[in-house]
């Protein structure tokens, strides 16, 4: 027996059959016992399971670069942990399949996520950040991920319509470098997203990348929140002045060019690296460094450009 329901998707308007209450479609099709015998639209199932737990968050940010090594999934940790720390629910999902350090970063890296009725819990971090990575659910480390593009996109749908992400005000999503399948499947699924953060380095060439990632957004429709310039400036352990090792101000003068907000500079600081060896993120280490202010006012004007309000979020957070 099914019944029909509307896929708010602006890209797929179809009314669809939606399985019936016994079949387990709260589960993703590859973690369903019904997997081998099922015969309903499975391309229809997993939109609507994506529909629905997406439902249930206020706001979906991607952060992404296009190249390797800028610091992404530094600011992606940080950032989420600052907008916990101004009062929001957030959810931080690991995209990167074939570096997911997210983890490492978190300090969870024995954690390994486990499946109830619903589907898969994600991690719940003490202050109450949740968080999923193939990281989580992987048993070796150091193994390889050798998968073609169509495991990917599976693993994406478990990821986005499989976690039990609940209630949040923000999901953060880690992007890997680059413009290709992991990025387009997101998008098309979350065809609704609130914005993308990209960031980048200030020299030349990771801003002729960012230019490609701000190109590939914007061709999508999806709003851009801002640039974020990583490793912008050397704090001097010593005499806390100011060294300019990769040069400085061309993410914002980038960000000028292009019509597209500067959202913030982020120190090149050891204690960031220190913290993200340790599994614990500058901003919750060190509330008072510089590096903790300039996540904190990313973070702050992130909230600004989507409309949020931690006050009028009814997030239960702790200002």
């Amino acid at each position: 027996m099914t019944k029909t329901i509307e896929i708010k998707n602006m890209r797929d308007t179809r009314t669809v059959a939606a399985p019936a209450k016994d079949c387990g479609y709260f589960h993703g099709c590859q973690t369903c016992d019904e997997n081998d015998t099922c015969k309903l639209d499975r391309a229809a199932h997993k939109k609507w399971l994506i529909n629905k737990r997406m439902a249930d968050i206020k706001y979906k940010v991607l952060v992404g670069s296009n190249k390797g090594g800028v610091g992404k999934s530094t600011t992606t940790v940080n950032l989420a942990c600052a907008l916990e720390k101004l009062g929001y629910k957030v959810g931080l999902a690991d995209a990167d399949l074939h570096g997911p350090n997210i983890p490492k970063m978190l300090g969870i890296e024995n954690v390994r996520l486990r499946g109830d009725k619903d589907g898969i819990a994600p991690h719940i971090m003490p202050a109450g950040l949740k968080v999923a990575s193939l990281g989580l659910l992987i048993e070796d480390q150091n193994e390889p991920v050798v998968w073609r593009d169509a495991v990917k996109y599976e693993f994406i749908i478990e990821l986005l319509g499989n976690i039990t992400w609940g209630k949040l005000d923000f999901l953060i999503i880690d992007l890997p470098p680059g413009t290709g399948n992991e990025h387009i499947t997101i998008m098309d699924f979350i065809p609704n997203l609130d914005g993308v953060v990209v960031v980048s380095t200030p020299q030349d060439v990771a801003l002729l990348d960012a230019r490609k990632m701000i190109s590939f957004v914007k061709e999508r429709n999806t709003p851009i929140i801002g640039i974020v310039e990583n490793m912008s400036g050397l704090i001097c352990p010593h005499c806390s002045g100011e060294i300019d090792v990769f040069k400085k101000g061309g993410g914002e003068r980038v960000a000028n060019e292009l019509g597209v907000p500067f959202i913030g500079a982020i120190p090149l600081d050891s204690e960031i690296t220190i913290c993200a060896d340790k599994g614990v993120p500058v901003v919750l280490a060190y509330p008072e460094s510089p590096s903790t202010k300039a996540f904190m006012a990313v973070a702050e004007r992130c909230a600004r450009f989507l409309g949020a309000h931690p006050e009028q979020e009814g997030s239960g957070a702790a200002a």
